[in-house]
């Protein structure tokens, strides 16, 4: 990632507030443009607010790439993932954190606020940004995610019913 500008977007939950502010200065002495969708304290929210604004930054083209946190992780995920074009991968560890770009070119980091610790996620932040996409045979794969996706929205609808199974 050097030399080049990356514009991020990092949005959590009152679960991941700390971590986030954490992550926050980290990207920025990484030389990353970081815009912050909140929230920006530890009043109880509904964690579908910030996914949302988050994966629809990352969805449109808006910004290059997103972080999301939360109490798990898990919500998160759930949320961002509804979105077209969004690969959003919860990790925990740095073995994730490196797969999930090398093999899936996950657009979005997701990280549990209260599963992991302050120095474990920088590191997962660090390797997340560090991580190129591997190309090669999981261009196949990916392009499969993005024809059920193409289905999905010529369909007309978001996701799949009982009958389309």
């Amino acid at each position: 990632m050097p030399g080049v500008l990356m514009k991020v977007v990092i949005g959590c939950d009152h679960a991941g507030l700390e971590l986030k502010l954490e992550m926050i200065s980290l990207l920025r002495e990484m030389g990353v443009e970081c815009i912050d969708s909140g929230t920006n304290n530890l009043q109880s929210v509904d964690y579908p607010d910030y996914g949302e604004q988050v994966a629809k930054a990352v969805s449109s083209g808006a910004v290059d790439r997103g972080i999301l946190i939360c109490g798990t992780g898990i919500g998160m995920s759930i949320v961002a993932n509804k979105f077209f074009g969004v690969r959003a991968a919860l990790c925990n560890d740095l073995f994730a954190a490196k797969m999930s770009r090398l093999h899936n070119d996950a657009n979005i980091l997701v990280i549990g606020g209260r599963v992991v610790g302050k120095d474990v996620a920088k590191e997962i932040v660090r390797v997340w940004f560090s991580t190129s996409f591997e190309g090669g045979r999981h261009i196949k794969r990916l392009n499969k995610i993005r024809q059920i996706e193409e289905r999905m929205r010529q369909a007309g609808h978001e996701t799949g019913t009982a009958e389309n199974c």
